[in-house]
């Protein structure tokens, strides 16, 4: 891991500064709250400290060295687990572009067949840690990095695709198949997350069986489509509450549930705490506290 140090100053360099499109730097100096989030198709590589992050029933960590990659767009409850002043959270992460990876397949190994995980984490290797400190030294120099920059992306998105993660990686560049018809059943449960469905309703929007379903819809996100309902319902909920809290019981009727207590119990297994209460500690908290970085 010899690249990573530099990947570390290069991060500290330019946090802060415009960047190239796609491309995003994050310092954090202080631990965060576990907070409600939205994975989305990206590569995000840690320089420095760790961060938590929980999906259904499955906990990612990940610290200097190790890189997590999405497909989909995921709800995800995530802090920073590590960070101080002196040594700070630092990470990049790159917006994983599907025109891109969908040409790359023309020349990749082919997949495996079986569903991949909406989310993965692993450790870099030494060739991709290279790609990425060749990519950020682009940001001090201008002129190469209008010439360079596409094909050191080209090179870095390469090595996720024929790397651990491969199967991940490869859903973002496929047009058809069984990751679009999951895509197409989140975007409708989050529509419909208020709503009473059944899972054919989800199946019939998918254009798949209901077997099908459960196995790619759980194998890309952890999940029941039911499960993965409930999770939505509850994010939007701390949302609602944080920005105005108020009466509890009229939000959970809000998000669908048609009892205060069900909606009471399952808050408070997710976020710890009854959502009251979970409201009036975190509207005390520094906002930096609160930050997704």
């Amino acid at each position: 891991m010899s690249a990573l140090p530099e990947i570390r100053d290069l991060v500290l360099r330019h946090v802060g500064r415009p960047t190239p499109p796609g491309l995003v730097l994050h310092r954090g100096d202080t631990p965060t709250e576990p907070m409600p989030g939205q994975s989305s198709p990206i590569f995000a590589l840690v320089a420095q400290g760790a961060k938590h992050a929980v999906l259904g029933d499955r906990v990612f960590s990940y610290r200097a060295g190790q890189f997590v990659v999405a497909s989909l767009e995921l709800p995800v409850i995530a802090h920073v687990s590590e960070a101080s002043p002196a040594e700070p959270y630092l990470v990049l992460g790159l917006a994983l572009r599907p025109p891109l990876i969908a040409d790359l397949l023309l020349d990749a190994p082919p997949g495996r067949g079986e569903p991949a995980a909406g989310i993965a984490v692993s450790a870099a290797s030494d060739d991709l840690l290279d790609a990425v400190v060749r990519l950020l030294r682009l940001l001090d120099r201008p002129d190469d990095q209008r010439v360079l920059w596409a094909g050191v992306e080209r090179e870095l998105v390469w090595r996720l695709l024929t790397g651990e993660q491969g199967g991940t990686v490869r859903q973002i560049g496929v047009a058809d198949g069984n990751v679009v018809q999951i895509e197409r059943a989140i975007r409708w449960i989050r529509e419909h997350h208020a709503d009473l469905f059944r899972v054919e309703d989800v199946a019939r929007v998918a254009g798949m069986s209901v077997t099908s379903l459960h196995r790619h819809f759980r194998a890309a996100t952890t999940m029941t489509p039911i499960q993965f309902q409930k999770v939505i319902r509850l994010q939007e909920a701390r949302a609602r509450l944080l920005a105005e809290p108020g009466d509890v019981a009229a939000v959970g009727f809000a998000v669908g549930y048609e009892s205060a207590s069900q909606f009471s119990r399952e808050y408070r297994r997710l976020f710890g705490l009854p959502p009251g209460q979970d409201a009036a500690r975190l509207s005390r908290l520094d906002p930096a506290q609160l930050a997704d970085v």
